[in-house]
């Protein structure tokens, strides 16, 4: 059970390796990707600064957002549906962060 909950944080993170990837930031795929190894180590400052990089990757979402919105507008070009998905992207990493304050992924992230 506690790997389904980790699903929606890998998905995110790879999301966000393939947004990278695409700019050309390769130390953000990196990061991203490195993220995900991170979800295996089983301490709760591993889970923190996972949860941290969603939150923030959650803000890149809503930041492309935002421009690639006005740069649609500023051509006249249809943007609802851009600004549709990217909104339910940003929604979907935030809420992959917020998944790590179930009882059951804190416990599994307690410190010993």
């Amino acid at each position: 059970m506690t790997f389904v909950l980790l699903i929606p944080g890998i998905l995110s993170l790879l999301m966000l390796a393939a947004h990278f990837f695409r700019a050309g930031w390769m130390a953000h795929v990196g990061i991203s990707l490195g993220a995900i190894v991170l979800l295996f180590v089983r301490r709760s400052w591993s889970m923190r600064i996972v949860q941290v990089l969603l939150f923030l990757g959650s803000l890149e979402w809503l930041r492309s957002m935002y421009l690639f919105v006005g740069e649609r507008a500023a051509d006249g070009l249809p943007w609802t549906r851009l600004a549709v998905i990217l909104g339910s992207v940003a929604s979907f990493t935030a809420f992959s962060a917020i998944l790590f304050e179930t009882r059951r992924l804190r416990n599994c992230y307690r410190a010993t």
